[in-house]
C-alpha cells in the first residue's frame, strides 16, 4: 500500500473512527441511563421529575405557560376545564410543543388530546392528590420517555379530577451522561491513537529501521545483508533500490579485489618475463666484454640474441602500456571505412613471411564480395589478427604448423575465422581464455612467455567495434577463433 493511500486512510480513521465509536458510546450510555432506575418512583418506570437531568427543563419550560393557564383555571374557573371546545384549543397549543392533554374525571378519561397514546399511559398516571406532594408536580416515565405534569381540581359536581400535560421527551443529557461521554471519547481517542501508532510503526518505522540496519552493514563492508519486500509501495521500491545498490557495490568491490589480484599477477608476470631476457642480455654482453665471442660469427650470434631479447622486452612493455589503456578505457581509435578484401590481403602478406620462417603454412580464403566494407580502426584490427596468430604460433606443437584465415559472408556482417593445428584448448578452459591474465599453461613456460592479456585485448577491441568473438577447440587437433563485425552500408550511413 502506497504512502498516499496510508495517509488518506489515516486521515479518514482519525475522523471517522472516533465519530463512529462516540456514536456507539452515546447510544450505549443513553440506553443504560434510560433503563436504569431513578431515585423516586411512582409505579413501574415513573420517576420524580426533580431527580432527572436539568436538560429536561427545556421540555418542561416549553409547557410552563400552558401549565400555568390550566392551573389558573383549576383554581378560579373549573367549568372551563369541562368545556371540550376550550380543551381542544388548549390541546392545539400543546401539540405545538410535542404534548397533549388528558383530563381525568374520577377514574375515567374525560378528555384526551391523543386518544391512542392516552390509553397507553392512563393506567399509570399518578393518583389524585399527589400533585401537592411534589413541588414540581411533574413525573418522568423512563420506559415511555414521557414527561407528565399534573394539576388536580374538582369538577362542578364535586367529582375529583386531574389535568395532565403529557410531553414526549426525545433526548436526555444529564451531567452523569456528559461525564460518561467525555470519558468514553477520551478512551476512544487514546484507542485510535494506539491503533494508528501501531499501524504506522509496523508499516513505516519498522521497515525504515531494517533499512537503517542494512545501510550500517554496507558501511561495515558486509554486502550480503539482503532486504526483500513483496510490497508494491514506496518501501518496496526503496528495498529494491537498496538491493540494486547492494549488488552493484558487491560486484564493484569484487571486481576491485579481482583487479588488484590481477595487477599483482601482472606485475609478477612482467617481472618474470622481463627477468629472463635481461639475464640473457647481461650474459651475452659479459661474454662479448670478456672476449668469449672471439670470432666474428660468434660475436654476430651474440648481438642477434641481444637484439631478439631486447625486442621481447619491448613487446612486453608495449603490452603493459596497452593493458593500462584498456583498463582505463582510453584506447585511441581512428575509425575508417576499409575494404575487407584489401585489408586482409595486406595482413596476410605481412604475416606470411614470418610464418614461413617458422615453418608454418598459411592458407587464406576470402568468400566475401570484393566491394564489402566495414567501419574499423585498421591499426587496432591488425593488432587483433597479430595477437591471435601470435597465440597460435606460441602454442604450436606440430613440426609442420598450419594456420587458416577465412573470410565468410554473414549477410549483414562478415565473419573471420583464424584456425590452427596446434595443441588445442581443454573444454574446461575454453570459456576463460578471454579473461585477463588467464593462461591454460599455469606453469609459465618461459620459452613461450606472454603476459596472459593478449586475448583479453582482442576481445576488448572487437567489442569496441560493435562485434563479438568466441572460440572453438579440440585438444590435440587445434583451435579456431571466430569474430564477427557488421558491414558498412551506404543506406544506414545516410539514415
Amino acid at each position: 500500500m502506497k504512502f498516499k493511500t496510508k495517509l488518506a486512510i489515516t486521515f479518514l480513521t482519525i475522523i471517522l473512527l472516533p465519530v463512529l465509536l462516540s456514536l456507539c458510546a452515546f447510544l450505549g450510555i443513553g440506553t443504560v441511563m434510560m433503563r436504569s432506575g431513578g431515585q423516586t418512583t411512582y409505579g413501574e418506570g415513573m420517576r420524580a421529575y426533580s431527580m432527572m437531568s436539568e436538560s429536561i427543563d427545556a421540555f418542561s419550560q416549553a409547557t410552563d405557560e400552558l401549565f400555568d393557564t390550566i392551573q389558573e383555571q383549576a383554581r378560579e374557573n373549573t367549568h372551563r376545564l369541562e368545556d371540550k371546545a376550550y380543551l381542544d384549543k388548549l390541546n392545539e397549543e400543546a401539540a405545538d410543543k410535542s404534548s397533549y392533554i388528558i383530563i381525568r374525571k374520577g377514574d375515567q378519561i374525560y378528555y384526551a388530546g391523543n386518544a391512542a397514546a392516552a390509553q397507553q399511559i392512563f393506567s399509570r398516571l399518578p393518583a389524585y392528590g399527589l400533585e401537592s406532594e411534589e413541588t414540581d408536580s411533574a413525573y418522568y416515565f423512563n420506559d415511555m420517555r414521557k414527561l407528565v405534569k399534573q394539576i388536580d381540581f374538582q369538577f362542578a359536581d364535586g367529582t375529583e379530577g386531574s389535568a395532565f400535560i403529557v410531553t414526549r421527551i426525545t433526548s436526555i443529557f444529564s451531567k452523569t451522561f456528559l461525564l460518561d461521554m467525555f470519558l468514553a471519547i477520551i478512551f476512544i481517542l487514546v484507542l485510535t491513537a494506539m491503533v494508528l501508532t501501531q499501524w504506522i510503526h509496523k508499516d513505516v518505522f519498522a521497515p525504515i529501521n531494517r533499512l537503517n540496519l542494512a545501510m550500517q552493514k554496507i558501511a561495515e563492508g558486509n554486502f550480503d545483508y539482503m532486504l526483500e519486500s513483496e510490497d508494491d509501495n514506496e518501501i518496496g521500491e526503496l528495498y529494491r533500490n537498496y538491493e540494486d545498490m547492494r549488488l552493484r557495490l558487491k560486484e564493484s568491490t569484487e571486481e576491485k579485489i579481482q583487479n588488484e589480484k590481477q595487477n599483482r599477477e601482472l606485475i609478477s608476470n612482467i617481472t618474470h618475463d622481463l627477468k629472463t631476457p635481461i639475464t640473457a642480455i647481461k650474459g651475452y654482453v659479459e661474454g662479448i666484454i670478456d672476449g668469449v665471442a672471439d670470432t666474428p660469427e660468434r660475436r654476430d650470434k651474440y648481438l642477434r640474441t641481444i637484439y631478439t631479447k631486447a625486442n621481447d622486452m619491448d613487446r612486453l612493455i608495449n603490452e603493459l602500456t596497452y593493458y593500462s589503456s584498456i583498463d582505463n578505457n582510453r584506447i585511441p581509435y581512428n575509425f575508417h571505412r576499409i575494404n575487407v578484401a584489401e585489408f586482409f590481403a595486406d595482413c596476410v602478406e605481412d604475416v606470411g613471411l614470418d610464418l614461413e620462417s617458422k615453418n608454418i603454412q598459411l592458407n587464406y580464403s576470402n568468400l566475401v564480395e570484393p566491394d564489402t566494407r566495414i567501419i574499423a580502426d585498421p591499426e587496432q584490427l591488425k593488432k587483433v589478427i597479430n595477437n591471435i596468430i601470435g597465440n597460435s604460433i606460441k602454442y604450436m606443437d606440430k613440426e609442420k604448423g598450419v594456420i587458416d584465415i577465412r573470410l565468410l559472408d554473414e549477410v549483414d556482417s562478415i565473419r573471420v575465422e583464424i584456425e590452427d593445428n596446434g595443441k588445442g584448448i581443454a573444454a574446461k578452459d575454453l570459456g576463460n581464455i578471454f579473461e585477463r591474465f588467464y593462461r591454460t599453461d599455469a606453469s609459465r613456460n618461459s620459452m613461450k612467455g606472454g603476459s596472459g592479456i593478449g586475448l583479453s585485448i582482442v576481445k576488448k577491441i572487437i567489442e569496441d567495434h560493435g562485434g563479438y568473438i568466441w572460440a572453438t577447440s579440440k585438444e590435440g587437433e587445434g583451435t579456431c577463433l571466430h569474430f564477427v563485425i557488421r558491414k558498412y552500408r551506404e543506406a544506414e550511413a545516410d539514415e
